[in-house]
């Protein structure tokens, strides 16, 4: 008998209330048992029903679905805790033996794993989320998942059911956090309880079918040391930011969607003395400081009514009667950027925050632009002022064409020169190729120029060596500088 044949038999058997035959193995064994894939690769299903993965276990995985479903009051809403995970297992157990399938047992504990995820997880994306080796996973639509490893956009064989499918996901995600998406509300932005951030946009703005983009945060914080040894910068800037961070420098982090600004904001954030009192402010919380005297702020998206909304400006101007005594905004990206100018100009020195940019140039352009979205009747040279006297140091992070990201320019902020912000690169990265191996060749290195505010980083006790400073040949050719 065919596994739909059993299905609608137990079904019938139900509606009647017949009691179930004890269950029978199925005829043939079902076949020898897949090998179970050490992580998910991007060519297959993720896991090890992969190798049996036709339509009649797409039938009994969504016959069990819904059986689990049929017997909880709201599947939505259903608590992430132990006890009910172990009510929802035997009950997923007595489901798959009334439906008298034998599958082998690596078999069976997969596609048990996977209802199990439905459930308890985010359904077949999953497996992706708890790989370590994939940092994005995007979702375009039910029958186009992506994910991003070591730097590189793969396509998978992972599909949801349909959309309403990829909905039931996003409800799981949004719905614990009090949020909410639907025709009038099509777009949300939530985090994972591990800090990983979503993004997602259903119909009628999804024209393809609803999408969710979830950006992965590791269990581990990175350490300014991990950057160093992945490449992203050198032990020579490294000490150089420290140093600038503890010397209360105000700096922006500037690059590109994905280029790992808010990385390196933690990183940096990480080199603020324990003795001081921090206000971070961000849409979705993603900073994480090992400090004590942290207070964490984050956005609130408006009731349904479309009141009661608090932006990242209500957050920076209402820090500023918190007494802070350094500012960190996680982006700014609106009129919020002339409220933190004004704070770093009145005495909140040592703020951080980052923003979208691909040189240090066109960051003080985009803080311009930004300034002018507060709504305030400025000339452009006044804001120009403001950014020099306030801004001190961009750190520009950008991700190569091969995947790495790397620090590219550390560029100090001289001050004004008739109606010009004055720049002058401290440290810059220069590409010279590409190897054999598809990797960008090039090495970032001091450009020869001590930075203006060298005397404020000695009064706070830094007296960084001149060969920090030397150029590559001033140091007798390419040495730690190089990667």
């Amino acid at each position: 008998m065919s596994l739909s044949n059993r299905l609608r038999e137990v079904t019938r058997a139900q509606a009647s209330g017949q009691p179930q035959q004890p269950a029978q193995p199925a005829s043939g064994g079902g076949g020898g048992q897949p090998p179970a894939p050490s992580q998910p690769s991007a060519t297959a299903r993720p896991t090890g029903v992969a190798a049996l993965g036709n339509e009649e276990l797409r039938r009994l995985k969504s016959y069990l679905i819904q059986r689990i479903a049929d017997s909880i009051d709201d599947p939505a809403l259903i608590r992430q805790d132990e006890a009910t995970k172990k009510d929802i297992e035997t009950r997923l157990k007595e489901a798959y033996a009334q439906t008298r399938v034998n599958l082998p047992e690596t078999a069976r504990a997969e596609i048990l794993k996977e209802v199990m995820n439905e459930f308890f997880g985010y359904g077949p994306i999953q497996p992706y989320l708890d790989d370590p080796t994939v940092s994005e996973v995007m979702v375009n639509g039910p029958d186009r998942v992506y994910i991003e490893r070591k730097g590189k956009l793969q396509l998978t064989n992972v599909k949801f059911d349909d959309d309403d499918h990829v909905r039931r996901i996003i409800d799981r995600i949004v719905l614990p956090l009090g949020r909410r998406v639907d025709f009038d509300n099509p777009i949300v932005d939530a985090r994972l309880p591990d800090g990983s951030r979503v993004n997602a946009i259903i119909p009628p703005c999804a024209i393809d079918g609803s999408s969710i983009t979830i950006r992965k945060f590791g269990n581990k914080k990175l350490t300014i040391e991990d950057l160093i040894q992945f490449g992203s910068l050198t032990p020579q800037i490294a000490e150089f930011l420290r140093a600038c961070v503890v010397s209360k420098m105000n700096i922006v982090v500037s690059g590109g969607t994905g280029s790992g600004k808010t990385t390196l904001l933690n990183v940096l954030s990480g080199f603020i003395p324990d003795d001081e009192r921090i206000v971070t402010i961000e849409d979705a919380a993603e900073l994480k400081l090992n400090q004590e005297h942290v207070v964490r702020l984050e956005t609130k998206k408006p009731n349904t009514d479309g009141r009661g909304e608090v932006t990242i400006r209500d957050l920076v101007k209402n820090s500023l009667r918190m007494r802070p005594e350094r500012i960190v905004v996680g982006e700014c990206r609106g009129g919020e950027t002339l409220d933190m100018l004004q704070a770093m100009n009145t005495g909140h020195d040592g703020s951080l925050t980052t923003l979208h940019a691909n040189t240090p140039r066109d960051a003080i352009s985009r803080i311009e632009t930004m300034a002018l979205m507060a709504g305030m009747d400025m000339p452009l040279k006044v804001i120009r002022e403001q950014i020099a006297s306030a801004v001190e140091l961009i750190v520009q992070q950008t991700r190569l064409r091969d995947g790495s990201r790397k620090v590219t320019a550390v560029t100090e902020v001289v001050g004004m020169e008739g109606d010009t912000v004055v720049l002058q690169d401290i440290f810059k990265f220069n590409e010279e190729g590409i190897d054999a191996n598809g990797k960008v060749v090039g090495q970032i290195a001091a450009t020869g120029l001590r930075p203006m505010f060298t005397p404020k980083l000695e009064a706070a006790g830094f007296h960084l060596s001149a060969d920090t400073f030397l150029p590559p040949m001033g140091r007798g050719g390419r040495g730690k500088g190089g990667w």
